[in-house]
Order: C-alpha cells, then sequence, then structure tokens
C-alpha cells in the first residue's frame, strides 16, 4: 500500500528516509564505507524475480560501427549514449538471463556511467542538492574516490527531476578524465589522481552565460575543440589552449538534451524547435550549417522535459541523422546530415530539388505518444520508446503510469515504382511491443541481439516492481524480465540501461546504482 505524508510518497515498512530525501549527504559516497544495498518495498517479496527464459545470443550483423572520436573513451565507455554519434549501440555482450541483482544506496542518482581504462566506474551521481562525481568498483560498487560538485540551481532549472543540466551529461576524454559542466557555469577536466580527483582544467564561462541558466552538455568535437549547449539555446565552443569561448544564440529556443557530433565536424543538436546541424568557423566560433523545423504539436506531452522533439540527435551511418519530432502523433524522422546536399543531377519536373527528409513513420498513437530519450539507432534501424503518462514530482516518486509502446523502424529502399519526387526510401514500422518503459534510454546489443529497457508492468497490487527486459531485436518478442528492485528507490527517471565491458548491466535510480551481471 502507498500512503503520503509531508508530500513525499512513502512505502509501508521501508526504510527509506534517504531515499525519499534524495539529496542526502556527500558522505553517502565516501570512500571506505561499507556498500548498502537500497531498501526495497516491505511488500515486495510476492514480486517474481524472473520472467521469461534465458537468451540464445543471435549478433545483429551488417551494421557498420560508429568511428571513435579521438577525444572519447573508447566507444561502450564514453557516455551516456556510447559514442559520439549516440547510437546507444553495443559490441559487447548484456545479461542472457537470471542473476543475483545488487545495488548501492547514495540517495542520489547514478545516472550518466562511463568506464576508464581499468573497467571501473567513472559516474555522475545527482541528487537534489549537488552532483558528485565517483569512481566505483566495478563488481562490488564500494566507492574508491568521491568529489562533490557545485550545488544546483534549482529556482532556476524548473522541475529538478527534468533538469539535466550541471551534471546530468558529461563523457569520459581518452586519458580517464571526465569532462564536467557545472551548476556555476564551469567547465572541469578532472583526472583520476592516486586515491582521489584533480582538476586539470577548468573553464569559467560564466560571463557568457546567463545567472538563471545551466550548461546541458558538453563533447568533443574531432579536433578536440569542445562544444557545449545551454537550456537558454546558447550554443558555444571552448578552445582547449586559451580557453577561448566563443558562442551564439538561438533566438526564443531551448535545448534540453545534449547533441551528437561526426568525423566530418558536424555538431548536430535539437531545440525545442528544430534540428541544427552546426560548424566551426575559420576561427572556431559555432556557425549554422543548416536548421530543419520539425513537426510540432505545441504541447508539452506528459513525459517530457519540454515541448520539443525530447530526443538527443542519433547519427545512423555516414550520411543520416535521426530524431523524433513533438507531433500528435508522433513520428520518428530521418534527415541528411551532410553540410551541404549535392546537386540534383537534374530537377523535378515542378522545380524541386531533393531534400533533407529521407522518411519519417509514426508510432505510438494520438494523445498517448511521447519520448524524451534518445533513439537506439543502427545503419538502417531505429528503436523508439514511449514515454507518454510518465510523471514525477515529489509527490509521487514512483512516476505516473506510463502508455506502452516500444518501436523498432527501418529505413527501407522503395521498389523503383512507388518512388515519387526522388524519395528513395521509407520509413518502416518493425515491430512494436507492449512493454511499459517509463523514461529509460534503451540500449542494444549488437553482439546477442537484444535490446534492454528499464519496465514497470501495472499491477494490481499497488507496488512499484522494476525489471531489466530484453526483447529480441530482430521480432520484439520479450525474452525475460529480470527484477531490479521494488519501491521509488529503483525508479530510474530517465537514467539508461549501461552495458559494462564484461557484460554486466547497470541502471542509475532514484536511490543509487543498480548492478546486475
Amino acid at each position: 500500500m502507498r500512503h503520503r505524508a509531508c508530500g513525499v510518497m512513502i512505502v509501508t515498512g521501508a526504510v527509506l528516509a534517504a531515499v525519499a530525501a534524495w539529496a542526502g549527504p556527500a558522505a553517502a559516497q565516501t570512500p571506505g564505507l561499507p556498500v548498502l544495498p537500497i531498501p526495497g518495498d516491505a511488500l515486495g517479496g510476492s514480486v517474481a524475480p524472473f520472467e521469461g527464459s534465458a537468451a540464445t545470443p543471435a549478433h545483429v550483423g551488417g551494421m557498420t560501427q560508429p568511428p571513435r572520436n579521438p577525444f572519447m573513451a573508447p566507444n561502450g565507455r564514453s557516455n551516456i549514449h556510447d559514442d559520439a554519434y549516440m547510437t546507444d549501440t553495443y559490441a559487447v555482450t548484456g545479461p542472457l538471463g537470471d542473476g543475483p541483482a545488487s545495488s548501492t544506496l547514495f540517495s542520489r542518482e547514478c545516472a550518466s556511467i562511463t568506464f576508464d581504462s581499468q573497467g571501473r566506474i567513472v559516474t555522475i551521481c545527482v541528487g537534489l542538492d549537488r552532483p558528485v562525481l565517483a569512481l566505483l568498483d566495478p563488481h562490488s560498487l564500494a566507492v574508491l574516490a568521491a568529489m562533490p560538485l557545485p550545488i544546483r540551481n534549482l529556482g532556476a532549472g524548473g522541475n529538478p527531476f527534468t533538469d539535466f543540466s550541471g551534471g546530468g551529461y558529461f563523457y569520459l576524454d581518452q586519458h580517464d578524465r571526465a569532462a564536467i559542466s557545472t551548476n556555476d557555469h564551469h567547465v572541469l577536466v578532472v583526472s583520476e589522481s592516486g586515491p582521489g580527483f584533480a582538476v586539470d582544467h577548468d573553464y569559467d564561462l560564466s560571463a557568457k552565460i546567463p545567472a538563471a541558466d545551466g550548461i546541458v552538455s558538453v563533447l568533443p568535437d574531432w579536433n578536440g575543440r569542445l562544444w557545449f549547449v545551454t537550456r537558454g539555446g546558447l550554443v558555444g565552443t571552448i578552445e582547449r589552449g586559451d580557453g577561448t569561448v566563443r558562442a551564439m544564440k538561438l533566438a526564443g529556443e531551448g535545448i534540453s538534451n545534449s547533441f551528437a557530433v561526426d568525423e566530418t565536424g558536424g555538431v548536430f543538436l535539437v531545440s525545442d524547435e528544430a534540428l541544427y546541424r552546426v560548424d566551426a568557423d575559420s576561427k572556431g566560433a559555432p556557425t549554422v550549417s543548416w536548421r530543419v523545423v520539425y513537426p510540432n504539436s505545441g504541447v508539452h506531452k506528459p513525459g517530457q522535459s519540454d515541448a520539443g522533439s525530447g530526443t538527443t540527435p542519433t547519427l545512423m551511418g555516414r550520411k543520416w541523422v535521426a530524431i523524433t519530432d513533438n507531433a500528435d502523433p508522433m513520428d520518428v524522422v530521418v534527415y541528411r546530415r551532410a553540410r551541404v546536399l549535392p546537386k540534383p543531377k537534374k530537377k523535378h519536373k515542378r522545380g524541386k530539388a531533393k531534400g533533407r527528409l529521407i522518411c519519417s513513420a509514426q508510432v505510438f498513437g494520438q494523445g498517448a505518444g511521447s519520448t524524451d530519450n534518445s533513439l537506439i539507432g543502427t545503419n538502417r534501424s531505429l528503436v523508439v520508446e514511449n514515454n507518454y503518462g510518465y510523471v514525477i514530482s515529489a509527490g509521487d516518486l514512483g512516476g505516473a503510469e506510463s502508455v506502452p509502446g516500444i518501436t523498432r523502424v527501418d529505413v527501407v529502399k522503395k521498389k523503383a515504382r512507388h518512388r515519387r519526387r526522388k524519395k528513395r526510401f521509407r520509413c518502416r514500422t518493425v515491430w512494436t511491443s507492449n512493454e511499459r518503459s517509463p523514461s529509460v534510454v534503451p540500449k542494444l546489443s549488437l553482439a546477442n541481439g537484444l535490446v534492454y529497457a528499464y519496465t514497470k508492468p501495472p499491477r494490481t497490487d499497488g507496488l512499484d516492481a522494476w525489471y531489466l527486459t530484453a526483447l529480441d531485436f530482430r521480432t520484439g518478442r520479450t525474452v525475460y524480465r529480470r527484477l531490479a528492485g521494488t519501491g521509488f528507490g529503483f525508479n530510474n527517471n530517465y537514467a539508461p540501461v549501461t552495458l559494462g565491458p564484461d557484460g554486466t548491466a547497470y541502471v542509475g535510480v532514484l536511490g543509487g546504482l543498480v548492478e546486475l551481471p
């Protein structure tokens, strides 16, 4: 049974005061302290720990791996979306079935997880008070080092559960250093130093960014130049040598998510109105190469952080970029990403040349579809998750029930007789699963052919039971559900599934971190 007291949901019989506060002291991540598990719902003993059967690995072949950005850690280890293309795919395998789940209680959500060259976890765990950079043992989850980061500016960012600035995103570079945007408008490059951390570089952006704004994400381009975006629509670069900051403002547009970069110099970002390709000019300043306005209902749908796309752009192969729009019904949309489109050999008889749009496909139902998570992307396939209905607040940390839906969409060539106005491709829905995955960033293992989601099926007893759920990439069939835990301490709240170098799955949750080997 759920009860509410003092504006915070309490689970009967569970010792969850620290989880409910979600802003526990930094001492919760002090090296040397014992690892404490996240307490579950006292009534959760009736929940089945495993449903389904062990998976048989089925390698997904014919896929071109995204190139590694030379200024980032190896693909699969560098950032929340796995690589510079933001594909959310792995070359390594993941869990194939049942096994012991474990967790560590931080009273902070360890969402972005990376792995250093020794296979250790480097993560930022965000609480209501502040984020904490932490180095963890990947098996015991013991804290090896921790560094508190500047406090959050909760008055400026709106809902603290959907504000990802100041630590929600970071990346690990090629030298095991974490590049972090902070809540006081700095960008820190932090190295592992003995038993702790050391700040190697501190770039002060406070003169360029309004006090009420926040840095959402920082990434390097293929030349090593740092790029950043802010909630208020500021897009900028930082020169590593002298720290020179150059920035431009998107007029009247905000940015809620991270961005993607490719080897041609392209930086791909989505605002609450349009998809952009931005490049650096001869002086290193950001300049818009192209802008495409996507369909938008103008509605801030439940499950989204703003009234816009909700996705970090996903790069497909060497030529395409994909997002979801904010139409109703919502669409998966694929565009050409080249800086300049080649001139067509000949124009259509009506005089229209080939545009950027490759294809689009409606997903989920009218009045019942939204997402705030990046698409899984391969050369020709995309997987999108429905977050419609998920709303979290201090009064309901389990989040309102979401609408089912995980869909695979493929970009396929049209038969010649069906081509119109030079459109050579169409977006085709391959399958739709009825699993309910309220807010996770799903991932795909190319090694075993499984899509990993984090689901909360509806229950008649009112318990919040959270599962690592594996779907067959080819068919959409649910292979298994594996219980991570019960109660709102196991709510991932927009954190991803992350696969470690040895195939262990991790999920950041409001209580801390869950490990599923």
